[in-house]
Parts: C-alpha cells; structure tokens; sequence
C-alpha cells in the first residue's frame, strides 16, 4: 500500500483504535474517489503500511533503499513491534541488539580466570568502562534503528544520542589500551581484601628495556586520555552536523571523523607492534601477548570493511530495490562493526592475561615506574565528564532540530485537531 504522508492526509496517527479506524477510512475513501491508486483497506489493530521512496519525507530516504520505509509518525508500540515486522530498518535494529548478548558472552569469562581479582577490584575498572562504552554503542544504534519513525524531531535525536555513544566507546576503548596494553602497563597491586598481588623484581642493569622511549612517555602519561576525550567531543560535534550540513557527504564525513579516534586510541597499540614487548621472552605472558598483533589486524580489517560498505552503499547501490529489507550496506556495516569490537576485545583480554600471568617484567620498578593503578576518579570519572559534556551536545543539537521540525509537528497537530473525524 501507498500513502502520500503530506500530499494525502498531513495528520498524526491517532493512538486509540477508533480514532485509527476513522482515519483508516478517510484515506480509503480519498484514493478510491481520487481513482489514482488502488489501496487495501487498512483494518483496526493492523500494522501502519511500509512505504516506497516516493511516499515519505526527503529528511528519512536513503541511498538506493526505494521500499519498506515505515509510516512516519509510529507510536512508541508501533515501532517496538516493527522490530518483528520486515521493514528497511529491521535488520539495522538486530544486527547491533543481538551482539549484546555475544559481546557479554565473551566478555565475563575474565572474571572466571585463574588469579583474577574479584571483578569489582580496581584492576577491572578500565575493562568495565570498556564494556559500558560497547555495551552503550550496541544498544544506542539498535533503538535508534528502532524508534527513529516516531516523528523527524525523534529521529534526530535518536541519532545524535548514536553518535555520542560511538564516541563513549572509543574513549572506553582507550582507557583500556592504556592500563592494560600501556608501554608501561603491568599494574602494580599490593595486597588488599581480594588478596590480589602483583610482584615486579628489579632486573639487573643489562636487562634493563629500551622499550619505552622518554618522548613518548611524555604523551602517555599527560596527553593520551585527553586527547581521546578531545577528539571523542570533536567526533560528536562533527557527525551531529552532518544532519544538517554536508548532507551530500555525509557517510565519507562521519566514516572518516572516527578514523581520527582510531590513531588516536590505538597509539599504544601502534607502539607495542613497532617495539620490543615488555614481557621475557621466556616468559608465559610473553608466549600469550604474541596472538595481540593478530587480533590487532583482524580488528583493523573488519573496520575497513565496515568503513568500504558504509561508502559504498554496496550492494544496493548496483540493485536498487532488491536489498531494500536484508542485505542492504547499513546491516553489512554492522555485522563488520562488531567482528571488530569482537576482535578489540579478544586482544585487550589477551592483555588483561598476560599481566595477570606476569611476575616479573623487564620494566624495573627503580628505572621506569608502573603506572599508577587505576582509581575511580581516572576511569569512571573521566566517562562521567566525557558523557556529562556529550549530553550537553546532544541536547543542544536536539534543541536545534525542535526549532526546525517542531513548528512543522504543531501545524500536523493543530491541522488534525481542527478536522474531527466521523465514526463509522
């Protein structure tokens, strides 16, 4: 079925059935005395037709998807079901809400480890920011995917709110690179309530490691986190405007203002492939970080896959209209997005083992000092200003977007109000 949204009734959907059916009938009695298309009859307690490109506001179409736009104005019911319904946004919404249970699957196993602290003790605190950011990215995207029909001004937000989680993300991401894959990583613990302990022997003078080179040293320790928090804002502010600028471009904008964050928060990444490790050659934690590289690239693989179909547009692109419901480029993007968070995470867990397996590092205490262990303050706190600042974005870029579809949600409002419909 198709129905013209402004050219044919301009009125929100009514929420109660006898409103909905009365409604139902004035647009079939339109079309049939209009003669121009045959419609089916729309039933009470039936779902809101799916629409073509042509039959919807500009503001939702997307490159190439010309069927199953969902009818604009969804009640939060609606959509809730049409996540079981086959529509373009169906497959968007469980490509990231199913991962989430993947993503926890992989991630509590450890807490199981042998030697492992408790998984409240503060060593596990930059892998529980780490698991909030992903967790906050997944579920972000898939309601947006989800509620995003309920009005323009909704829509709006529901992304705005996906692209601070990203940024969360990659800001989680780095807290954990840096307590647990640092130039300088191996947490020093002394012994507390969890009796977790870890001991770190001078080595003699000629073992002593070149591995961490004073300039970079300066950056990891003043500059790295906020740096990531910077970058993180300027990402947000960045993809929120591309909604209203540089709308042409929008996906090469938005795909390569998060490149940025990457460089950013691999950078002890980068560093370790390119050095020495920290860990003896003969040691067990040396023979587990060796599988880090091969997660490393694989992650970087997925994200440059994900990044090519983001582009791309591919499939759809080169067959319009044959991937409208499965299979187009948004749901390939975000099956390519989590087998790289899937990745990251193997490769920060194989960290997280190699310190807890590690006794003696090549790092002596009396030269090169631990890190100091994480606390409250240098973890939760820094997500809890970056998420308070990105809030702050998101309500503002949302206030802007109430300016410009607010008026044209009251004129619907006022429009319908005047119009009473008979019942039948």
């Amino acid at each position: 079925m198709v129905i013209t949204y402004y050219a044919v009734i301009k009125e929100k959907i009514p929420s109660n059935k006898h409103s909905r059916y009365c409604l139902n009938r004035r647009i079939q009695d339109t079309f049939l005395t209009d003669n121009k298309l045959n419609i089916m009859v729309l039933n009470c307690g039936q779902p809101l037709p799916l629409l073509s490109h042509t039959d919807v506001p500009a503001r939702v179409l997307e490159n190439y998807i010309l069927t199953g736009y969902r009818f604009p104005n969804y009640s939060l019911r609606d959509c809730l079901l049409s996540a079981i319904r086959p529509t373009n946004e169906t497959g968007n919404f469980w490509t990231h809400f199913l991962p989430l249970f993947i993503f926890f699957y992989y991630f509590v196993e450890v807490f199981d480890w042998e030697g492992a602290p408790h998984g409240a003790a503060p060593f596990f605190y930059p892998l529980w920011n780490y698991f909030i950011g992903v967790f906050c990215l997944l579920m972000a995207s898939s309601m947006a995917h989800l509620l995003n029909s309920m009005s323009l001004v909704v829509r709006e937000v529901c992304f705005f709110v996906d692209y601070g989680t990203i940024s969360s993300y990659t800001v989680g991401s780095s807290l954990a690179y840096y307590y647990y894959i640092h130039p300088r990583a191996g947490i020093k613990h002394t012994e507390g309530q969890n009796g977790y302990h870890m001991d770190t022997k001078i080595e003699p003078a000629s073992l002593i490691s070149f591995y961490v080179i004073p300039d970079f040293c300066v950056f990891f320790e003043t500059l790295y986190i906020p740096a990531a928090c910077v970058v993180a804002i300027f990402c947000v502010l960045s993809c929120c405007n591309t909604r209203h600028r540089w709308r042409r471009h929008r996906y090469v904008i938005r795909t390569f203002v998060f490149l940025l964050p990457f460089l950013i928060s691999s950078t002890p990444v980068f560093y370790r492939l390119l050095t020495r490790s920290p860990y003896s050659a003969t040691s067990s934690s040396f023979e587990t970080s060796t599988s880090t590289a091969g997660f490393f690239y694989r992650h970087c693989f997925w994200l440059l896959v994900s990044a090519v179909f983001n582009i791309s547009k591919f499939p759809e692109r080169l067959f319009p209209g044959s991937f409208d419901i499965w299979g187009h480029s948004h749901q390939w993007f975000h099956c390519c997005t989590f087998l790289s968070i899937l990745d990251e995470l193997n490769m920060i867990k194989t960290e997280v083992r190699a310190i807890l397996l590690s006794q003696t590092l090549l790092l002596p205490p009396a030269i090169l000092s631990r890190l100091p262990g994480p606390t409250i303050a240098s973890t939760y706190g820094v997500m809890l200003l970056l998420q308070t600042t990105i809030v702050s974005i998101i309500v503002w870029f949302s206030w802007h977007a109430n300016r410009i579809y607010g008026p044209e949600r009251d004129e619907l409002a006022k429009e319908h109000s005047k119009k009473p419909l008979k019942g039948h």
